[in-house]
């Protein structure tokens, strides 16, 4: 599939290369844009936002060869979801985007038991209704996410052309992401790589779990040890695919599963507070860094996120002990 640079305010175009007859249109456009659900596709699709060689058509489709799909910007509607004051600490800011550096304990979207207090909240706050509509109605402006407890670098699209645009580069794994994390323990190898695909665990639809059987995806880390730490360890983590929950699961999978992450390591955690008398306040994992292609200029960004006060801490009482 062939797409045309985006333009603010303008629809983003794409040629269908080959037929798919086994493939409905929405079920196409989320393997494109994984980031927006089937149904947000659905949605969208309804709502006349997609067009097939410039004629409305349904979710049923099946795309061929030639045909031209376009997707035009949609406003963001966040019905029952209010712009609250909550501060940001920015990294980056233009008309098409923004990084941010996020907070521990912030959720980023509105979820059960999460109404107010998120990531959305204070973006409709800051950004006025300048966010980007086709993540649907409670996330306006999201392309990916972080989790709760995880700190650093996430970027924000204003506009549909930005949201597209970087959502290409995410499916592609044309980001760049670096993470460090302090785990528990010191690896045998000081760096490495970890392929090991990551599905639901069998038994804990709420936990993932690496080379689970059924519908397990590829997923792919580099690491490398930062600094050796008392009963634990300074990483660096590169992830090359961005499944949920990855650089935990990928650390337990090596048998190093991230400090004060009790879903994923809450053995070794219990070990690591008696050895060292020492309990994480949280997991302990920031989103160092990301880089991607701006959409606007074409020119490759990178951004870093300096590290929390939390954190900091926590790698200050381990050299010292």
């Amino acid at each position: 599939m062939n797409a045309g640079k985006p333009k603010d305010g303008q629809p983003e175009r794409l040629i269908v290369e080959s037929s798919q007859p086994g493939t409905r249109l929405d079920a196409f456009l989320r393997e494109r844009f994984p980031d927006i659900s089937r149904g947000g596709w659905r949605r969208l699709i309804d709502e006349g936002k997609v067009l097939v060689n410039h004629q409305a058509t349904k979710p049923t489709h099946h795309p061929r060869a030639g045909e031209v799909i376009e997707i035009h910007p949609a406003e963001a509607r966040p019905v029952d979801i209010g712009p609250e004051n909550i501060p940001l600490e920015i990294l980056h800011e233009d008309d098409w985007l923004l990084v941010l550096n996020k907070a521990a304990g912030q959720v980023v979207h509105p979820a059960a038991g999460h109404a107010g207090g998120t990531l959305v909240n204070a973006l409709l706050h800051h950004c006025a209704g300048s966010l980007s509509g086709i993540g649907g109605l409670a996330r306006p402006g999201i392309v990916h996410r972080l989790d709760k407890e995880t700190t650093g670098c996430l970027v924000v699209a204003k506009n549909d052309a930005a949201h597209l645009a970087l959502s290409a580069q995410f499916a592609a794994r044309e980001v760049q992401k670096s993470y460090l994390a302090i785990v528990c323990g010191q690896p045998k190898m000081v760096s490495g790589e970890i392929q090991a695909a990551i599905g639901r665990h069998p038994t804990d639809r709420k936990r993932m779990a690496a080379n689970t059987p059924g519908r397990s995806r590829a997923a792919h880390t580099s690491y490398r040890m930062m600094e050796v730490l008392n009963h634990a360890s300074l990483m660096e983590a590169r992830i090359h695919t961005g499944r949920t929950h990855q650089v935990r699961v990928h650390f337990q999978f090596l048998g190093h599963p991230l400090l004060g992450d009790s879903v994923y390591g809450a053995r070794l955690n219990r070990q690591f507070t008696e050895q060292t008398g020492l309990t994480p306040p949280r997991v302990m994992l920031h989103a160092a860094s990301l880089g991607f292609i701006h959409p606007q200029s074409g020119k490759p960004a990178r951004f870093e996120a300096p590290l929390p006060p939390d954190f900091l801490s926590m790698l200050k009482k381990l050299r010292t002990r």
